[in-house]
């Protein structure tokens, strides 16, 4: 038997990509639960091609990822919560794919394998860093954790997912982070279970990295986890880290 599974997608002008996920979305079978998009003031037609394939839609008065999707798992009714990127497509299967990882009490909180592509191009550099580094972050800053915990660093692209009962419980992501609020929610997650790494894919947008350019967009990323893995603020690479749409 399937969980009943929220799917929570923080969204700020996505005209351009929120109504092809919604209608995959849609057709998941086993179908999802409940599909609630928590806006950040969107000012292009996102919230109108929402309520038109009927996803319920939550305004937030804060432009922030980890505020929004705080703000979608609290009004979220499902036993599992499924944070997922306007810009991320999904398996068809994968509320059966959740509901058997999270069958196992000892795993807290998985995530795919990311695979980021656009129109032209697959960035298979760019996607095996990303792969290696769910590993080599926790090993590098975490190594206790990594070792006898089975920590695991993940990001929003990989498609988090955990029980809402344990996202309670480690307190939901920190509002106050601008960047890195996916390392920090998996970090507090990982002392309650083990984190698994789903042998699945999931297709991810490349519209940063075609604009950055992969070079910039690697110095970035690495920064970025780097700086977390410190004990250091983030917050610097935040005016790097400009809105791509």
């Amino acid at each position: 038997m399937t969980a009943a599974v929220s799917i929570i997608i923080p969204t700020l002008n996505e005209a351009a990509c929120i109504g092809a996920q919604l209608r995959q979305l849609q057709v998941l079978d086993p179908p999802a639960y409940e599909v609630i998009v928590a806006d950040g003031g969107s000012e292009d037609g996102t919230v109108a091609i929402c309520h038109d394939l009927k996803a319920t839609v939550l305004n937030s008065e804060i432009a922030a990822r980890s505020v929004q999707m705080n703000q979608g798992a609290a009004a979220a009714t499902g036993e599992i919560l499924c944070f997922l990127h306007a810009d991320t497509q999904v398996p068809p299967d994968m509320v059966e794919i959740l509901s058997i990882v999270l069958a196992d009490p000892r795993t807290v909180c998985g995530g795919f394998i990311s695979l980021m592509t656009g129109s032209e191009r697959v960035r298979w550099g760019i996607s095996f860093h990303n792969f290696i580094k769910t590993y080599y972050g926790p090993l590098l800053f975490r190594p206790y954790q990594f070792c006898f915990k089975g920590l695991r660093l993940l990001f929003g692209d990989q498609v988090i997912f955990c029980r809402k009962a344990d996202f309670i419980a480690c307190g939901g992501y920190d509002p106050n982070l601008p960047l890195m609020e996916d390392g920090d929610l998996c970090q507090r997650l990982g002392r309650r279970g083990r984190i698994r790494l789903v042998n699945r894919v999931v297709q991810s947008s490349d519209r940063r990295v075609a604009k950055w350019g992969a070079w910039k967009a690697t110095v970035l990323y690495v920064s970025i986890c780097l700086t977390w893995g410190l004990g250091l603020s983030p917050t610097y690479w935040q005016r790097f880290y400009e809105h791509v749409r």
